[in-house]
């Protein structure tokens, strides 16, 4: 089994929320890490695992970060990390898995399952192998307790309750 570094300058993990009920609202983590050991081209069997430092998360509007921050939201004083440590994972097609986990959020653990796809392999300019990977799922921010919202005077709410999370993933095996 190899176990892969992550490479922070060639990843992200974003999401996008709908506002209004109209919109999406898009947003991101700048500082997380990310641990797979495992064979990058057969990930069944794999110990896959990330953690988020919420304080990063940013939206470009200084004020809503603040907001989702705090107590109304991610409350990043109780619970500054994000959490998900792979528990089960399934090949569905050729280079596709349905990786479910454990992910916890502002202290609620559920299981929540990504769609990943292994993007290849390749070697960058100073020699170095890098694998790629992209995850994706939708979780519901009121199973998390995220459950701050606005009601609006034409009907609805301010913030959606389906949260998609995309993560893109490059990694050098470990030296």
């Amino acid at each position: 089994m190899t176990k892969f570094n992550l490479d922070a300058a060639h990843s992200s993990i974003d999401f996008s929320v709908k506002h209004m009920m109209v919109s999406k609202v898009k947003g991101s983590f700048t500082n997380f890490t990310a641990d797979l050991e495992g064979n990058a081209e057969d990930l069944t069997g794999a110990t896959i695992s990330f953690d988020i430092d919420v304080k990063s998360i940013t939206t470009n509007n200084e004020d809503r970060d603040n907001h989702l921050r705090g107590a109304d939201f991610f409350d990043t004083e109780a619970f500054p990390n994000i959490k998900f440590v792979a528990t089960d994972i399934k090949k569905t097609d050729d280079g596709e898995y349905n990786v479910t986990g454990d992910m916890t959020i502002k202290g609620e653990t559920k299981p929540v399952t990504f769609e990943v796809e292994y993007g290849g392999k390749g070697t960058n300019p100073w020699g170095v192998e890098v694998v790629a990977f992209n995850a994706e799922t939708k979780i519901s921010r009121k199973e998390f307790d995220l459950t701050w919202n606005q009601a609006l005077e034409t009907g609805g709410v301010l913030v959606g309750d389906d949260i998609k999370i995309n993560v893109e993933l490059q990694l050098n095996p470990a030296q």
